[in-house]
């Protein structure tokens, strides 16, 4: 097996992502998310699962308890020391998922966990294998015992990866093109993908392409887009890109100037759970203040990093904000992070009316906040900065954030010397692609999003992007494959793939719906071992649900695949 050696700032993140994102809120949302499977794993699992779960438990919530007041001190402390570690110029190489034990725990020890770790395993998903103390596989915990859909032993805690470009004895050759036909072809002729559709399935260590109908047809790709839009981000800005919102003071006036910069994950929650706080900009910028003797302003707001129409051609949608260089909460009407739910008509105003009520809990008055432009003599007075853009693309790509891919897309814009709309959103979106060699022909890009009708993918342009996210000449694009929901684990597929034999935590892939289209891309290990990059796109599908299973059950099938000749 080959183990890839991550670079400095590689190795410390998934540290500072543990305790930056607040284990609390996870664990809830995890738990909403698997009450039915866990219900059944409690009835069927061994009496030795139901031991662990109780010991992990009290430490996960010390854990929770401990890390809280030290967050801040953390990121501010470690960012500084990680900038400085020397990058040795060292190819790694990346590594893909299979299938592996904790699936009982997973509403609380493997969400608590957080990132991968250098072996590319979750780290409470180790420990859990590990702790049974066997050389053989384990039981998923779901349909358990003697059931005859139940999943097949997963590997216990041996690694179960595949480094690319490595040698190793176990791993056998490729699929052949005929063996993946007979497989797929059946499959993709469902009625329930629709009267439409093309595919393409790539062996991601070489780039040959093993498998495709169609797979050079334009298609709409809906939030399959999102894996193009955060290959250009990462492109253009760089992994460790951070967004920076500020207040700036005008000289000779008391104007306070709340600077938006672009940060799509702004939060003006209690808990920020390691995303940039408004309040915490606020209490930096009272703080300023007073230092200046200075206890009431008159308060603005700048947006004016992007330009251009803030309404999707959609229009108002719940799926979307206006798109703004100023935002709290992606202008969202609830407390909830992701998802469908009401917004704002106008997330700058609401960003700065938020802002305004926690400087005037610092004693600091002001104005009805109204639009302005900071002045290249302002004194910046406070700012606060998002993660790193790996970490962005990741929560963008796990939830299907439209928000955030519409801010990237805007944001490679802006680094191009585009216009930052959508029209220049796109077109950066596609000459970064180009910038990378990849197969643009017949990609149109009218969002970075996916939620425009209009837009194009090809399978063929998908599957390269995966495989360029999984080349050791761009480790910078590696978040859009670490990133990737997981079967029956995270983001849209927690609750796909529940039932499907093998294929839960093998199975990493973006997921597209609009009406009549949905598509799927992403990685898979086949049953020999091989990494395997797909997509599929279909058209004028009728039921939504049942080409959704449809897709699943072909992406189970290429993971069951032992398909070498």
């Amino acid at each position: 097996m080959v183990v890839p050696e991550l670079r400095p700032w590689q190795a410390a993140r998934p540290q500072v992502k543990r305790v930056a994102r607040a284990v609390r809120p996870r664990l809830k949302r995890a738990a909403q998310s698997v009450k039915p499977q866990v219900t059944r794993v409690t009835q069927a699992v061994s009496p030795q699962v139901a031991r662990l779960t109780e010991a992990v438990r009290p430490q996960v919530t010390r854990l929770n308890q401990a890390v809280s007041p030290k967050v801040a001190r953390l990121v501010g402390s470690v960012s500084p020391q990680v900038a400085k570690l020397p990058r040795p110029n060292r190819t790694w190489q990346f590594t893909a998922v299979a299938a592996t034990a904790g699936m009982a725990l997973a509403a609380g020890v493997v969400t608590a966990a957080g990132p991968w770790d250098s072996t590319g395993q979750r780290t409470a998903e180790r420990d859990y294998a590990a702790a049974q103390e066997r050389s053989g596989g384990v039981d998923h915990g779901r349909n358990s015992d003697t059931s005859a859909k139940a999943p097949r032993p997963a590997p216990s805690a041996a690694s179960v990866l595949v480094g690319l470009g490595g040698s190793t004895n176990s791993v056998k050759s490729a699929p052949t093109g005929t063996a993946l036909a007979d497989v797929l072809n059946p499959l993709l002729a469902n009625s329930a993908l629709g009267t439409r559709h093309t595919a393409a399935v790539v062996d991601v260590s070489t780039g040959k392409r093993l498998y495709g109908v169609g797979a050079d047809d334009a298609l709409t790709p809906a939030s399959t887009t999102k894996i193009a839009t955060a290959t250009a981000a990462l492109s253009a800005l760089g992994a460790d890109r951070r967004f920076t919102t500020r207040t700036a003071l005008e000289p000779d006036t008391k104007e306070l100037v709340l600077v938006g910069g672009g940060d799509p994950t702004l939060t003006a929650h209690q808990d920020a759970e390691g995303w940039a706080s408004l309040r915490t900009l606020a209490d930096s910028t009272a703080t300023a203040l007073k230092k200046r003797g200075v206890s009431e302003v008159t308060l603005s707001y700048d947006k004016t990093l992007y330009s251009g129409a803030e309404l999707h051609p959609i229009g108002a949608n719940e799926n979307l904000a206006p798109v703004s260089a100023l935002m709290a909460d992606e202008g969202r009407t609830d407390d909830s992070s992701s998802g469908q739910v009401l917004r704002v008509t106008d997330p700058a105003a609401d960003a700065a009316e938020k802002f305004a009520g926690f400087l005037k809990k610092h004693g600091i008055r002001t104005t009805s906040p109204g639009p302005s432009k900071a002045t290249a003599r302002a004194a910046t007075l406070a700012t606060v900065s998002s993660p790193p853009l790996s970490d962005i693309v990741e929560r963008m790509l796990t939830n299907s954030d439209n928000d955030i891919a519409e801010a990237l897309a805007r944001q490679t814009a802006v680094a191009t010397g585009k216009r930052a709309d959508f029209d220049g959103g796109g077109a950066a979106i596609q000459a970064q692609l180009t910038k990378l060699q990849l197969p643009v022909k017949g990609a149109v890009f009218n969002d970075g999003s996916g939620l425009n009708r209009d837009d194009r993918l090809t399978a063929d342009l998908l599957t390269a992007l995966l495989v360029k996210a999984g080349s050791p000449a761009h480790p910078e694009l590696r978040p859009v494959l670490t990133g990737l929901p997981i079967a029956a684990f995270t983001g849209t597929l927690t609750t796909r793939y529940t039932d499907a034999t093998g294929a839960a935590g093998v199975v990493r892939a973006k997921t597209g719906t609009l009406t009549g289209v949905n598509t799927l891309a992403g990685t898979v290990v086949d049953k020999d071992g091989q990494l395997l990059a797909f997509a599929f796109l279909t058209s004028n599908t009728t039921n939504a649900l049942e080409a959704q299973a449809a897709l699943d059950h072909t992406a189970t099938a290429l993971a069951a695949c032992g398909c070498t000749s």
